[in-house]
């Protein structure tokens, strides 16, 4: 039965009951209506309305729960499912209501991944252009002004010199950025290895104290559950850079039960978890792709953890 016939029946039936109630009741009402009477149609008055509202709350009731839930739902959030009533009408909504959800889950899902595809595929296109082009370019600089060096008079030998370190720093820079933008040592070394050279670039660039611990013997991920680790390794920590003023860095992975676990802790200024910016967006989107669970825990003047928990190789699905 649909939910309008359901509600037509309901008030019908309690029309009914009221009707019969007064043809065949041993109550009437006098052409003068005298106080017992009022009282008498008052008392019916509150009964049937009470009676109604009895029985169309158990029909309307998911109705309003839907309502609320649609305010504000996330489809990525899997307590935003509305439990499921045994019968009624209102089974019908919510399972079409939470169906709706699941749907928009996996095309939201499906529609992260080819897009973060897309942003590796690009960061690796860069990366690889600023390593064959920008590199090479800036090398020949290099050996050019090495060259130049040996023949031009001493007085003008130290601004080439100058000149020479200039480059010889803006390669470094460039071969960091794409270090960077495509983790070469992820694929060729793995993810132990991707991590140490991380933090020790971080080290080298930041005054903040760093400190590594990745437990040994840990199960073998996914390429892909691997790069995620690696990304939201890196984001948290440029977050750091950027925003903590931290003095002391932990960075942490290791197994807890069926799931590896990477930990990013700093010291730092912390910030509003309510409110981030694409960063961390990111990070919840990647590890939502590999059946991750990404956690931001801040402290106002006490840091910031980014905990992010992924299933290792035979748990995952």
């Amino acid at each position: 039965m649909r939910l309008y016939w359901k509600v037509v029946a309901i008030n019908g039936a309690v029309l009914c009951l009221a009707l019969l109630a007064l043809v065949l009741g041993p109550v009437s009402v006098s052409r003068r209506t005298v106080a017992s009477e009022v009282l008498v149609l008052a008392l019916g008055l509150a009964a049937i309305l009470l009676t109604n509202a009895l029985l169309l709350r158990s029909s309307l009731a998911p109705v309003d729960r839907v309502l609320r839930a649609m305010a504000d739902v996330d489809p990525t959030d899997r307590r935003a499912r509305i439990p499921v009533p045994r019968s009624g009408p209102g089974r019908r909504l919510v399972e079409g209501f939470n169906t709706m959800l699941h749907r928009l889950e996996e095309e939201q899902s499906a529609s992260n991944a080819k897009a973060l595809a897309a942003q590796e595929a690009e960061r690796h296109r860069i990366a690889q252009e600023l390593h064959d082009e920008v590199g090479q370019h800036l090398t020949v600089v290099l050996l050019g002004l090495k060259q130049l060096e040996g023949v031009i008079p001493d007085e003008q030998r130290h601004e080439v010199a100058l000149l020479r370190e200039s480059a010889r720093n803006g390669l470094d820079d460039v071969r960091r950025v794409a270090r960077r933008l495509r983790p070469g040592v992820l694929e060729d070394l793995g993810l132990t290895s991707a991590l140490a050279a991380l933090t020790n670039d971080f080290a080298r660039h930041h005054p903040a104290a760093v400190q590594r611990v990745i437990a040994p013997g840990l199960p073998g991920l996914l390429q892909d559950t691997e790069l995620v680790i690696y990304r939201v390794a890196q984001e948290a920590l440029t977050n750091t850079v950027r925003h903590s003023g931290a003095e002391r860095v932990t960075l942490s992975l290791v197994r807890v039960g069926s799931h590896v676990v990477l930990e990013v802790t700093d010291d730092g200024v912390g910030f509003d978890t309510t409110r981030f910016g694409a960063g961390v967006r990111g990070m919840h989107e990647r590890s939502r792709l590999v059946g991750g669970d990404l956690q931001i825990a801040s402290t106002p003047l006490k840091g910031t953890t980014v905990r992010l928990a992924v299933p290792c190789l035979g748990d995952q699905r």
